[in-house]
């Protein structure tokens, strides 16, 4: 049985991943800071469920405590790690930028540590489609160049693609490094768009909505997403022997490293969104319309070709269709 140790697992993405991971048969070890950026009761939940199942077992730990994860990692002695934890959003990183460098930094190194010391067959971590930045050709493909990010959220992301480079080449730690674009889906994060609207609107509140409606977004729905990454553990990248790579691949020449957009591969504008979740909640939103906020990008729109070259998979959830399952899960979890 293959044994998977998911950092992160009472967030949003990793309970997703760990259900299915699970469902698949595979023993999976959670480790989670259980942080106060959003309610903790519901991540509470979220491990309240994975625990009902016999193969998941979990530790409540802050990245940044390296002797507690290698402790963890000591004990339960991974093939292969996934390092889904991380301060996120793009807003708090203005408020609180030594969180993502504490969390997102320090944390990654630590991971980065026990993936090298056990010497896992794979190393997957996740990072976002904010590191594309002021780029402005799209769709995003993973071979272009990605050096202008506009927040310390995204930095932070960056670097970690950087460390994660450096520690496949040095140690042939086999390392894929995922780039997210908006996902969404049951069980989500209070502080992202979709959860803020739905629960904005069913309370007769104004809905706050950026640079007038006018942004574009790659809507990614959750159980998509999880399934790219389950399918790309077994997608092991393999130093190339002659420095050559494939076109479009973005395996590095000199290590077995690459980075690999999950995406709808879809730009949808956002006042299309706010519709869908109108028609879904059944009652219109109070439009509160407001200029564009510091940091954020107008569009992110992926090029998922080489997630689909590497693994046969491409995510295709309908956004009208994943908001339905939003609402219905939201207004069944609070009643309303």
């Amino acid at each position: 049985m293959q044994r998977v140790l998911i950092t992160g697992t009472a967030g949003f993405i990793g309970f997703h991943l760990a259900q299915l991971l699970l469902a698949e048969g595979y023993r999976v070890h959670g480790y989670d800071g259980m942080t106060d950026y959003y309610d903790v009761r519901l991540k509470q939940r979220r491990h309240a469920m994975l625990l009902q199942n016999g193969n998941f077992s979990a530790t409540e730990g802050m990245l940044e405590d390296q002797v507690l994860f290698d402790q963890v990692a000591d004990e339960f002695r991974p093939d292969v790690i996934v390092h889904l934890a991380a301060q996120a959003g793009v807003r708090y990183s203005l408020e609180n930028p030594r969180a993502y460098i504490d969390a997102n930094i320090v944390g990654t190194f630590n991971v980065m540590e026990a993936a090298r010391r056990h010497q896992v067959k794979h190393l997957l971590m996740a990072s976002t489609s904010s590191v594309y930045g002021a780029n402005e050709e799209m769709p995003f493909v993973e071979t272009e160049k990605a050096d202008t990010q506009l927040t310390i959220y995204a930095a932070t992301k960056k670097a970690t693609e950087s460390m994660g480079h450096s520690y496949a080449h040095l140690w042939n730690l086999p390392t894929t490094m995922f780039r997210f674009f908006t996902v969404y889906g049951p069980w989500g994060r209070p502080d992202m768009a979709l959860y803020k609207f739905v629960d904005a609107i069913l309370e007769d509140r104004p809905v706050d909505i950026y640079n007038h409606g006018e942004m574009y977004r790659d809507f990614t729905y959750v159980e998509d997403l999880v399934r790219g990454i389950r399918l790309l553990i077994d997608a092991v990248p393999v130093r190339p022997q002659d420095k050559q790579v494939p076109e479009g691949d973005s395996l590095s020449p000199v290590a077995p490293w690459r980075v690999v957009n999950i995406g709808n591969s879809d730009k949808v504008r956002l006042l299309d969104f706010v519709d869908a979740i109108e028609a879904s909640v059944g009652k219109p939103a109070i439009r509160n319309f407001m200029e564009m906020q510091k940091g954020d990008v107008p569009a992110t729109w992926a090029n998922a070709d080489l997630l689909q070259s590497l693994t046969g998979y491409k995510p295709q959830t309908d956004f009208r269709d994943g908001v339905d399952r939003f609402v219905a899960w939201f207004r069944d979890y609070y009643g309303k």
